[in-house]
């Protein structure tokens, strides 16, 4: 296993470039407002696909979609893990999340009473396969189960280098500590995919750039998939394989991130007027556009 892993990281069985996740045609309203209006996308096995536009563009919205918290009135959204094909629209979430699609939000979403391990360990319920009987016996099956989980998480105590703060609370943590340990507890989960809601919002510079390093990490070393959404267009220009834009619920644009830098629509998006070049320069991240 990579960095030290006992056991797989990435629950996917796709070859890299093969395609893992398809919304086609997507709509989604609330009373009638609409968030999503026909959108349409593709992620490939172990790409990061970051998804930007500006505040109120949708882009929380479809990663609601995508992991069953909304229920899009028309459209598709399939995912493909190499055993099949899974309509995600009308799943519910604790499905979705143990075919392996997991989650971080905007705000924190830990038990703060918790220790670090806790949390962890809590994100490795979803596939759990032992009842609660035998999981209080401690016997058999469900103790070699519980021992194989244990070790997951010690291994992702290490990927994220949160040794020093594994018996803390995380309600003690400073923010951008707690930030990284609601990455360790969707790496947890084993995903085949990873969706990322602003994983970045309201850290310094050093905190952003350990944060992209990991990120890089599990997606180099360990081939997981990336959704990531993000404000910091020279994080997202630095690490990103593939860019889309929404704007008023719509895709406008689609491309590598030099392609999305040079494009009047997204730059229109963001300014208001057409410029020549996109306004958000790379490198801010040091990552593989830098």
């Amino acid at each position: 296993m990579l960095r030290g892993f006992r056991h797989p990281l990435n629950s996917s069985r796709l070859k890299p470039g093969e395609t893992q996740l398809q919304v086609q045609n997507v709509h989604l309203s609330f009373g009638g407002v609409a968030a999503l209006t026909g959108v349409t996308l593709e992620v490939k096995q172990s790409e990061i696909f970051a998804i930007i536009g500006p505040n109120g563009a949708g882009k929380t919205s479809l990663l609601n979609s995508i992991s069953g918290l909304y229920k899009p009135q028309s459209g598709h959204i399939i995912f493909h893990d190499g055993r099949g094909s899974h309509e995600l629209i009308g799943m519910k979430p604790h499905k979705i999340a143990r075919l392996g699609i997991a989650r971080s939000f905007q705000n924190i979403e830990l038990f703060r009473h918790m220790t670090v391990l806790d949390n962890l360990l809590a994100g490795c319920h979803v596939h759990m396969k032992s009842n609660l009987l035998s999981a209080m016996i401690y016997w058999g099956p469900a103790q070699r189960e519980q021992i194989a989980f244990r070790e997951f998480v010690e291994d992702i105590i290490d990927l994220l280098e949160i040794e020093s703060i594994r018996n803390k609370k995380v309600g003690t943590l400073a923010y951008g500590l707690q930030k990284r340990v609601e990455l360790g507890r969707a790496l947890a989960m084993k995903p085949a995919i990873l969706l990322l809601d602003e994983p970045m919002a309201g850290m310094n510079s050093e905190e952003k750039e350990d944060m992209a390093r990991f990120i890089l990490d599990v997606n180099e070393e360990h081939g997981v998939t990336i959704v990531l959404i993000e404000h910091d267009m020279g994080v997202v220009m630095d690490i990103s394989d593939r860019v889309a834009v929404l704007n008023f619920g719509q895709k406008i644009a689609e491309g590598t991130p030099d392609e999305i830098r040079k494009n009047p629509l997204v730059v229109q998006a963001y300014l208001g007027e057409e410029q020549a070049v996109f306004p958000f320069a790379a490198g801010a991240a040091g990552g593989r556009h830098a």
